[in-house]
């Protein structure tokens, strides 16, 4: 592809269309330990090509310092991804993200990589859609990564409807290295009769999983299967996520963790079979969901280790929000106290609990829409709730 580029004539006009920028950001151009005229041809173009706050651009041109010179490679990278069908919001993203791209050689560096996913059956939007997600593509070597990494996936292999998916996927995985261990360990999963769409879920989605050397994931699997979970249930792979990336004192760590909690071994070993990525939370996280549900809402540890999906939901998004729902709804006689159990209350889907707990009593209770969207709390509603914890209660 041609790509056009600017004469002297349009060097001079752009410099002279530059805005002067606002006192405090030029001070802190000034105060930078380099000369204020290196970030400040930067710094404007970012504000002006890209719509950048000012604010947002100084960042940028800083933290990752970031240095243009002149215009032209900058329009020249923003010209190619616009004509591979990239959007005027997309693009800003891009840069945002990876800003070193707006000093690659486009026509020599990003367009083949572009060319190559095209020529591998991504059409323009997806390939969009692909960089959007997964800026690092771009700055992987074609012919040492791109080209090796879809040879090893496609020798698995994994359909062509899901090239796609495993680029988006695979920003910590874009290696031959890590991924040349794919088809020995994809063996391994079909020795033990892993279903081929856990394998491909597995492969597309999560690839990592499947980087550590064969005798690491045999382990892996081993230690699985003892716990009780078979290979066959799709919760094997969520299993796999997080036993192939924690270690033996890790994994001592956090199941002392849980059992301070209050949680036996039994509880420990149920939960994980129930769903095994609450392991792969931080300890942080857990502690102020096991507290909030155990010390604020009355449940018993035990009741928790029995529905192990709550820890994996947000606290402030998610937990709070519901359980206050269900207590205004218990303040106002409208449930009875004791009849919900933990599942019903925050593991159905967000359309099932909103019917079933907030339009239901809509007419009744109105406060229950700004509750459950997070705008209002329950020190806000003034029915008598008293503090403990930080937490409104009944």
């Amino acid at each position: 592809m041609q790509l056009l580029v600017p004469n002297l004539l349009s060097h001079f006009h752009f410099f002279q269309k530059l805005p002067p920028l606002s006192r405090p950001y030029s001070s802190l151009l000034e105060s930078d330990d380099d000369k204020p005229q290196d970030h400040y041809f930067t710094v404007s173009y970012l504000i002006n090509s890209l719509g950048f706050s000012p604010k947002l651009a100084l960042s940028l041109s800083k933290t990752h310092k970031l240095r243009l010179k002149s215009p032209e490679r900058p329009d020249s990278v923003i010209r190619l991804l616009k004509h591979y069908g990239f959007s005027d919001t997309q693009i800003p993203e891009i840069v945002k993200k990876q800003p070193s791209l707006l000093l690659c050689n486009a026509e020599k560096i990003l367009a083949p990589k572009l060319q190559f996913l095209g020529s591998i059956g991504l059409s323009a939007t997806t390939i969009a859609e692909v960089i959007n997600y997964n800026q690092r593509i771009l700055a992987q070597s074609l012919e040492r990564s791109l080209k090796p990494c879809y040879d090893i996936i496609k020798s698995v292999p994994i359909p062509d409807d899901m090239v796609a998916v495993f680029f988006k996927n695979s920003r910590r995985a874009m290696g031959v290295k890590l991924l040349s261990n794919l088809p020995p360990n994809i063996s391994v999963l079909r020795e033990i009769q892993v279903p081929e769409s856990a394998i491909l879920f597995c492969v597309t989605y999560h690839p990592l999983v499947l980087a550590p050397n064969t005798s690491k994931l045999r382990e892996s699997v081993n230690k699985i299967i003892n716990i009780g979970i078979l290979p066959s249930s799709f919760t094997f792979i969520k299993a796999l996520q997080v036993v192939s990336q924690m270690d033996e004192s890790k994994w001592a760590q956090k199941k002392e963790f849980y059992k301070k909690c209050g949680w036996t071994e039994e509880d420990f070993l149920f939960a994980f079979r129930k769903n095994p990525l609450f392991m792969s939370l931080s300890e942080k996280k857990s502690s102020s969901k096991m507290e909030f549900l155990v010390n604020e809402m009355g449940w018993r540890s035990a009741d928790v280790a029995e529905y192990p999906d709550i820890l994996t939901h947000s606290l402030e998004k998610s937990i709070i929000p519901r359980c206050s729902v269900i207590r205004v709804l218990q303040y106002k006689g409208l449930i009875k106290k004791g009849k919900l159990s933990l599942s019903t209350m925050l593991i159905n889907s967000k359309k099932r609990f909103h019917d079933r707990f907030v339009s239901k009593y809509q007419e009744r209770a109105p406060e229950l829409l700004s509750i459950i969207q997070g705008k209002m709390s329950l020190a806000e509603l003034g029915l008598g709730f008293e503090e403990r914890g930080g937490v409104k209660q009944l």
